[in-house]
């Protein structure tokens, strides 16, 4: 047990996490899609880079035995019984948050992550836009945060996340935001690259991308299709100016105009022969 690295348990019928405290120089844990209700037994493992307890009974994310995971880089806690974020006001090198599918209605206790929380993922919970503005969850100064997932939750505008302008992508499909008043909010975010809205009553209007577009300019992809690229069914899809619409499609034009002309005269050459 002195020399493992990485232990992978997974996908078993385990109750009790006791025995893995003998792994004293374990840096990596799954332990996914098991029977455990409880998180005990990982508190000395202060090796630890990432654990994985997705997939169990757990309601609670016990101080105790989290804030010894002092090199902890990414907790996933996906599909469990959680209430509530917290426990981890000491983990402040963690770099990735899973809590997707829980029973979260707010989003807190943070405060240890402000420097740097890269990714947090929090679909398929109950966070309405008051429960994401705590003063300890979203509303603090995060420097690294660059992707949020906060899909299928209550969300009935984008005003959390106004001020957190080091974000490159937000999934936030599935809510209840019903105009572009209510997506405003993010104009300000000039880093934003991303952004998934679907399946939000907004999404129906019929000029959505457009106005997408023309609230945050940057944007690269809107839901599942490149902004002004070439959409699954293979048509040049809405965004960006006319003029570099244009462009795209005299460049488009050139291309096909330049592969006929090669394959015109890789033709000759064989006739030639």
């Amino acid at each position: 047990a002195k020399n493992l690295r990485v232990l992978d348990i997974s996908y078993n019928v385990i109750r009790d996490m006791n025995p893995i405290s003998q792994c004293l120089n374990l840096q990596e844990l799954y332990i996914a899609q098991n029977k455990i209700k409880s998180i005990r037994g990982i508190g000395q493992l202060t090796q630890l880079r990432k654990v994985d307890l997705g997939a169990n009974r757990i309601r609670f994310m016990e101080e105790e035995e989290l804030s010894g995971l002092i090199n902890l880089e990414e907790l996933w806690l996906g599909k469990n019984k959680i209430e509530h974020i917290g426990g981890i006001s000491k983990l402040t090198k963690l770099r990735r948050l899973d809590v997707q599918s829980n029973r979260l209605t707010s989003i807190e206790n943070l405060e240890g992550q402000v420097d740097t929380l890269e990714e947090l993922y929090l679909a398929h919970n109950g966070i309405d836009v008051e429960g994401a503005k705590c003063p300890t969850g979203l509303a603090l100064p995060f420097k690294q945060l660059n992707t949020i997932d906060m899909s299928r939750n209550r969300l009935t505008d984008t005003s959390p996340f106004a001020h957190l302008t080091s974000l490159n992508e937000l999934w936030i499909s599935g809510n209840d935001i019903k105009t572009f008043d209510d997506v405003e909010y993010i104009r300000s975010l000039v880093e934003l690259d991303g952004v998934y809205l679907e399946y939000n009553p907004v999404a129906s209007d019929f000029e959505y991308r457009k106005k997408l577009v023309e609230i945050v300019p940057n944007l690269t992809q809107i839901d599942a299709t490149m902004v002004g690229g070439i959409g699954q069914h293979g048509y040049l899809t809405g965004g960006g100016s006319g003029d570099n619409l244009l462009e795209r499609m005299r460049q488009m034009q050139d291309q096909v105009i330049q592969k006929a002309a090669a394959e015109t005269e890789a033709s000759g050459s064989k006739e030639d022969e």
